[in-house]
């Protein structure tokens, strides 16, 4: 896979904080409770990754932690979240967080039948490999934490006719060389909310 450019990066963040402010934030209801995951590298035997301090620190990744912060439900942070953490570990469990919490208020505002909770961990599990490494590419900084999560199969996830806005997500972020310059173009830029686009999804279905 050919590394995309800090420009490419940079738009594909703003989408997510974009989409996430305008799909998502206004379907959250406010009463999760807040916990950690398991210890980052930094905070076990692998200790000596690049911090979260000497990364994250005034870079655009830093909006993927902000808006997995706002999902609490699904962020699960080191339980010893300092500065001192494995930058990618924090990027890889907010990149679950984001595409588990997309998945959920999607898969409930379209109203579609059975538990979200297995492809809540599925998308999570892909946007954590797939946004994990983009990140460790461009940052050389690589780590146990992210070598050790389990993608599922293409066949486990949502296509842009299921969950459009998880569904581009993790297609987005797959290859995002393969967008460079304009990986924003969809019909979702349309779209003021998730009603909007639970219509054109309904529309679709009736024309087939």
């Amino acid at each position: 896979m050919t590394a995309p450019d800090a420009l490419t990066i940079h738009q594909l963040l703003g989408r997510i904080v974009y989409f996430h402010a305008l799909h998502i934030a206004p379907e959250q209801h406010a009463d999760a409770t807040p916990r950690s995951g398991p210890v980052c590298c930094n905070h076990r035997a692998a200790a000596g990754r690049q911090s979260v301090a000497d990364v994250l620190t005034g870079s655009a990744w830093s909006a993927l932690v902000e808006v997995a912060t706002a999902l609490p439900a699904h962020h699960r942070p080191c339980r010893s979240a300092d500065g001192t953490c494995c930058a990618t570990c924090r990027v890889t469990a907010a990149a679950a967080a984001v595409a588990g919490g997309w998945a959920t208020t999607e898969h409930r505002a379209y109203r579609h039948s059975g538990s979200a909770a297995r492809l809540a961990k599925d998308c999570g599990s892909a946007a954590a490999v797939r946004v994990g490494r983009v990140f460790a590419d461009q940052h050389n900084a690589g780590c146990p934490g992210l070598d050790s999560i389990a993608a599922p199969g293409p066949q486990a996830l949502p296509g842009p006719d299921t969950l459009p806005l998880t569904g581009e997500l993790l297609a987005l972020w797959a290859n995002p060389a393969a967008t460079t310059r304009n990986p924003g173009a969809s019909w979702l830029n349309h779209c003021t909310g998730l009603a909007d686009v639970r219509r054109v999804l309904d529309s679709k279905r009736s024309t087939t």
